[in-house]
């Protein structure tokens, strides 16, 4: 049974930085795509961020602020945000599926989310 737990979100300064993690479990990480996505109320998940490999892939709107890493070793994906501004508050997802497209909101298997709140 795969289990995605995030942990890592909270309220932030505009400028600040955060670092969310994710303890994956039932899975492979090193094996998998594993990605971030965000949702506001009212509006669809995003795609913020993916790992694939050792390929890393990245939404438009992140322009270079954002870095996602994993730790094969101990199950872990991370996603590290720099430069924070008010648009990036959301709940932020760990997703993760075995195969397919990289950019897409389409994942097999979800976290319960963590939110972000950055304050202007």
């Amino acid at each position: 049974q795969v289990q995605l737990v995030e942990s890592g979100g909270e309220m932030v300064q505009t400028g600040g930085w955060l670092r969310l993690s994710c303890a994956a479990s039932g899975l492979t990480v090193s094996r998998s795509i594993m990605g971030w996505l965000r949702q506001t109320p009212g509006n669809e998940r995003e795609f913020v961020a993916a790992i694939s490999g050792a390929n890393t892939y990245y939404g438009d709107f992140v322009k270079g602020r954002f870095t996602i890493s994993r730790d094969d070793a101990s199950g872990m994906l991370y996603l590290l945000m720099n430069s924070l501004r008010p648009e990036d508050s959301a709940v932020y997802y760990c997703a993760a599926k075995s195969r397919g497209r990289v950019q897409t909101t389409d994942f097999d298997y979800w976290g319960q989310g963590t939110q972000v709140t950055v304050s202007s």
